[in-house]
């Protein structure tokens, strides 16, 4: 017996201007502050998963190519391309945080806790809680949310699903689908340019 399928919920994504007080929130006064406006930078510049993030090493991100190599799932290795703000980030903290935190012990994973080990996923999980209490956003926050921001900022920009896709690392076009729900406002406008009997 086929079980009835169940739709899927619609992704909970943070608007442009919640996203930038997030990004805003970490105090770089502190090497703390500083890996974790670099996480959350590259985390919305990239789209990565939480534990593609958590797992990055040193030689992952290429500073002056601007690109990050994701290790996603099925061990399948993608390249993602980040934008200034989530660069100068991840270079102020490789030159100033990092040693500081016990980053330098011949460990090759970039981001990094107080101990010099690295970040887990639940750790990072509440650097984004915190940040986001600090910045006033009252809804539901976890990193995947910044993942499904990212995606859905890049459709309601004008971004081509399938690049979306590939960005996101997604092996199926159907899992990337979802987001097109956001940008249906601007569906309605590109068919009223476009259409001859619109």
């Amino acid at each position: 017996v086929d079980m009835p399928s169940t739709p899927r919920g619609l992704p909970d994504v943070l608007t442009p201007e919640e996203v930038d007080r997030l990004l805003r929130a970490p105090s770089e006064d502190n090497a703390r502050g500083v890996r974790d406006r670099a996480m959350l930078e590259t985390l919305y510049a990239t789209g990565l998963r939480v534990t593609e993030l958590c797992t990055l090493r040193l030689e992952d991100v290429d500073l002056d190519r601007g690109v990050v190599r994701a290790v996603g799932k099925g061990r399948k290795e993608r390249l993602v391309p980040m934008g200034e703000a989530a660069r100068a980030a991840i270079l102020r903290y490789i030159e100033l945080a990092r040693p500081e935190l016990g980053g330098v012990r011949g460990r090759r994973v970039l981001f990094v806790n107080g101990r010099g080990q690295p970040i887990t996923r639940q750790g990072f999980w509440k650097i984004v809680k915190r940040h986001a209490a600090s910045a006033g956003i009252d809804k539901p926050i976890s990193p995947h949310r910044l993942r499904h921001s990212f995606a859905t900022h890049l459709l309601a920009g004008g971004a081509d699903l399938r690049v979306v896709q590939a960005l996101l690392g997604h092996a199926d076009i159907g899992t990337t689908q979802i987001y097109t729900h956001v940008h249906s406002k601007r569906l309605r406008q590109i068919y009223d340019r476009h259409h001859p009997r619109a």
